[in-house]
């Protein structure tokens, strides 16, 4: 098996050989084409956090339990919980209506000269300060409204690479089946991030859209969406040594992490964060087990809270198991000695070494007030306010104030 993250765009004649090597049949234009289908049309950003695979040509999608266990939860009651005992449409007329987002890739455009170009000159503080500003003069030439494309700027390597997605974004996702929660969450949090893992950790939905194929609210007019490419679905099985890979969105990794940030994360960071947590979850737990209705409200923000309660608590773990600290001091060593003599680099260390010393004794503070107090629902619901108070101070704003209102109640 081999490790690491690459960007379709940007996979590299190596990488893509190395995967031939191992297996691969596909080209790497039927892997991510700007004006073929390929598998990249297939692969969505479900709920604005998950991957999600469409696996027919009516819009059928296959995600994570946990990724639709808060739509699941939402269409639920304590007479229909569909959350504990499961659902499954018998036809396209019983699926559910969700609030839920899927997004598709159009495309994606290194901008790292335009980003550049705009901050050009300006210091640390002020670049900062203008980046918002560089990113929407960008974006703002992809945005279509009505289409429901946007463009969406990420920066890589530490702002060394700016890279714009361009996404398609449809708003009409129906639930259409999830297990059981003996399937679904079996295990519970005990084999949450565990291997080997006995979990049917899957959920199913349908994504409809307009008669003409646009994105469009939820509609009975609306039809199941045909994609540009789905995903066929094998059932022969596999046997040792076919070629496996993982295609999606799997957020950010800090694997060029510095020695002090991971000295940060195992001392101080991670430790403050599982025991908020498990005083969030114990709390959670003794109102949710006094009422089925109160248990199923609180479901989802149970499950969210104690999935990365665990990520953290494991990731503190490993590191120290695996002596990761020691690892990159190793590194780090090397590269001073290799830095001798070179100005622009040999006191790069020491600056860091300078910096988290600085920040380490207000890093729990910040951890506490993040996880303590704006971890709160209802500091998350004030937030969500502030759209509303700013539109409402606005003349001839009526949209804007309905639109900060449904953000506010969603």
């Amino acid at each position: 098996a081999d490790e690491g993250m690459w960007l379709p765009m940007l996979l590299g004649k190596q990488v893509y050989a190395d995967m031939v090597k191992k297996g691969l049949k596909l080209t790497a234009e039927q892997l991510y084409s700007i004006n073929k289908s390929s598998i990249k049309d297939a692969i969505i950003i479900f709920g604005g956090g998950c991957t999600g695979e469409i696996v027919s040509n009516q819009g059928l999608i296959f995600t994570n339990h946990h990724c639709g266990y808060d739509a699941i939860a939402s269409a639920s009651s304590v007479e229909n919980n569909y959350l504990k005992d499961g659902f499954y449409a018998a036809n396209k007329e019983q699926e559910i209506p969700t609030k839920l987002t899927v997004q598709f890739l159009d495309k994606i455009i290194d901008v790292t000269a335009e980003v550049e170009a705009g901050l050009k000159g300006l210091s640390w503080a002020d670049r900062t300060k203008k980046l918002a500003e560089v990113y929407k003069s960008i974006t703002d030439k992809v945005a279509d409204a009505d289409n429901g494309k946007a463009g969406r700027i990420y920066s890589m390597f530490k702002d060394n690479q700016y890279i714009m997605y361009v996404y398609q974004t449809y708003r009409d996702i129906r639930l259409v089946g999830t297990p059981h929660e003996s399937v679904g969450k079996f295990g519970g949090d005990t084999d949450n991030w565990e291997w080997p893992r006995h979990t049917g950790d899957f959920s199913v939905f349908r994504v409809y859209a307009a008669k003409d194929g646009k994105p469009a609210a939820h509609s009975k007019e609306n039809v199941p969406f045909k994609p540009k490419h789905h995903l066929p679905v094998s059932i022969k099985g596999v046997k040792d040594g076919d070629f496996a890979m993982i295609f999606g969105y799997p957020g950010s990794t800090n694997r060029y992490e510095t020695s002090y940030g991971i000295q940060l994360k195992n001392d101080i960071e991670n430790p403050s964060l599982v025991a908020l947590r498990d005083m969030r979850l114990k709390n959670m737990y003794a109102e949710m087990i006094k009422d089925p209705a109160v248990k199923l409200k609180l479901a989802s923000s149970y499950a969210s809270i104690a999935n990365y309660w665990k990520f953290f608590d494991g990731e503190t773990k490993q590191l120290q198991k695996f002596n990761t600290l020691g690892t990159k001091q190793a590194y780090e060593q090397k590269f001073d000695t290799w830095a001798i003599g070179k100005a622009e680099y040999q006191n790069l260390m020491k600056d860091y070494a300078r910096n988290y010393a600085a920040w380490t004794p207000y890093a729990k503070h910040r951890q506490y007030l993040r996880e303590g107090i704006l971890g709160s629902p209802l500091a998350a619901f004030a937030s969500s306010l502030m759209g509303l108070e700013a539109a409402m101070v606005k003349s001839g704003a009526g949209a804007d104030i309905k639109k900060a209102a449904d953000a506010a109640n969603a």
